[in-house]
């Protein structure tokens, strides 16, 4: 008896002792995903308190209140409708709603729980742009933690972990799917999979198809091994895709969303500026911050790759390149500073980064060379801090917006209007959310039926005649045709929207006018 006690204390002593040493490590030498998770939380955070010092803890996008509705309305309801009753395909991003719904689901407040996953995003960019630098540069490893950081404080990406949106677990999957290539994986069939999961939080996650193509053109040794890895490759993605193109056609009897058409149809009219004022437009993103210091080191990393063969960094390349050209051609916005595009920003950063770093010399035995490397580290560094400070400035300023704007009047039209009252607006997703009315959406999300004459004035009102609209919510700017004749009933008159160069959102009471 005394043995088989010692021995379970001893056995008692051993785990407690190996659990010690565990926990001493973690301490000494901590894990990169709880290093790059406990940097992210502050500055996720900093942005949240910017915006409650500003004007009100919100979101700084009308969408964000879009998917908190079908993500509430899925719990609440059961159906996948903005509108309950109503099921509709006006959510971007069904992956990033289903996760919503959860928090709905275990009774969590939406701005912590969206904010959480915001972070979850924010870490998983700078865990994964560590490791995929360690494997471009390895002789410079030690770089990586720096690299990491880099990517948590970038303005733009803080900015979409905050944003209440997909934006940063989409931008999270396509850098792993690009970090799998340049450390030369050849998991194809997961690689597949991934892509179909990045399509269910945007519909251009498919374009990863592309680069992990192209590696495996140039990568595999012969054509039968070429052959068998696309197989497996575009089985894995059709796996996933093929039940969220399903998903869209049963519900409005289109394979991508709604918004997919909406969005295309509502800005067609930007596709008259000059294609190359376009492209440099979306190419002058990434720019505004710190990306203007990497554009040398980015090319670097081009023209080496070529030189090299190195098929995984031109294929992560030619993506970032890609889908800017894809949306100049197609959806030439830049609104929300680049929220389309912030996705693959990553890809850029990471690559202008190690061109950049893998040519100056923080050791070398010329002193210019060594004063260069300093200049380029103290100068990226402290114009990373600055922007990250006015991207927080920024993000307070469009979240004030937003809730002095759309939030303002979601919240007259739900008392000051009738319970059975039909509310016609551009801007549906505060309204959706907080109003608790029947809306008509001129922006076609939910109300796919407008998108034909999207920005028809003539053919929308009559729309809103025929479907016997008792309000119209806008800004008098977007819809001057419709607006004179009507009635202003409220004026939000907040002061952010102003400042901001905008005007104000305005209520009218709708007076049904000539339908030609």
């Amino acid at each position: 008896m005394f043995f088989v006690s010692w021995k379970v204390e001893g056995m008692a002593s051993s785990q407690a002792g190996v659990l010690t040493n565990r926990f001493v490590q973690m301490i000494v030498k901590p894990p990169s995903w709880l290093v790059y998770s406990i940097l992210a939380g502050p500055s996720v955070l900093t942005y949240l308190i910017a915006s409650h010092f500003t004007y009100r803890l919100g979101y700084p996008l009308d969408d964000a209140w879009i998917h908190q509705t079908y993500a509430r309305n899925l719990v609440m309801t059961g159906e996948w409708a903005f509108m309950p009753g109503h099921p509709s395909a006006g959510s971007t991003a069904p992956l990033w709603s289903f996760i919503l719904a959860v928090g709905y689901l275990l009774e969590t407040n939406h701005f912590l729980w969206s904010s959480l996953w915001g972070g979850i995003g924010l870490a998983s960019l700078g865990m994964l742009s560590a490791k995929a630098f360690m494997a471009l540069l390895p002789d410079r490893k030690d770089w990586a933690p720096w690299v990491g950081t880099f990517m948590i404080f970038e303005w733009h990406l803080a900015w979409a972990a905050s944003s209440g949106m997909e934006t940063s677990l989409y931008s999270a999957l396509a850098l792993l799917v690009i970090t799998h290539l340049v450390t030369g994986s050849s998991r194809w069939l997961l690689l597949g999979g991934l892509i179909g999961l990045a399509a269910w939080l945007r519909p251009e996650g498919s374009t990863l198809i592309l680069p992990v193509s192209m590696v495996i053109l140039f990568q595999e040794r012969s054509w039968i091994l070429r052959l068998m890895a696309l197989i497996r490759h575009i089985t894995g993605m059709a796996v996933i895709l093929a039940p969220y193109l399903f998903f869209n056609h049963s519900i409005s009897g289109t394979w991508w969303p709604n918004t997919y058409y909406a969005k295309q149809a509502e800005y067609a009219i930007e596709l008259y500026e000059p294609v190359l004022d376009r492209i440099l437009e979306q190419f002058m993103l990434p720019m505004v911050g710190v990306g203007f210091l990497l554009l040398p080191g980015f090319l670097i990393m081009i023209v080496s790759a070529w030189k090299y063969r190195r098929w995984a960094v031109l294929a992560a390349a030619s993506w970032a390149i890609g889908v800017a050209l894809l949306f100049a051609m197609r959806l030439p916005v830049t609104y929300h500073h680049g929220r389309y595009l912030i996705p693959v920003m990553p890809v850029y950063f990471l690559l202008g980064l190690t061109g950049s770093i893998g040519i100056v010399k923080f050791s070398s035995r010329l002193v210019w060379e060594r004063v260069i490397g300093k200049i380029w580290l103290l100068s990226t560094t402290v114009v990373l801090m600055i922007f990250w400070i006015l991207g927080a400035r920024a993000y307070g300023r469009d979240v004030a917006f937003i809730e002095s704007e759309m939030v303002a009047v979601a919240l007259w039209v739900s008392e000051h209007t009738e319970d059975d009252a039909l509310i016609a607006t551009h801007d549906i997703g505060a309204l959706g959310y907080f109003s608790n009315r029947s809306l008509l959406d001129l922006a076609g999300l939910v109300s796919p039926d407008v998108i034909p004459f999207i920005r028809d004035e003539t053919r929308l009102r009559a729309y809103l005649n025929a479907n016997d609209a008792d309000y119209l919510v806008t800004f008098p700017g977007w819809y001057p045709e419709l607006v004179s004749y009507t009635q202003p009933v409220f004026n939000t008159n907040g002061r952010f929207s102003p400042l901001l160069g905008g005007e104000n959102m305005v209520v009218y009471r709708w007076e049904a006018g000539p339908d030609d």
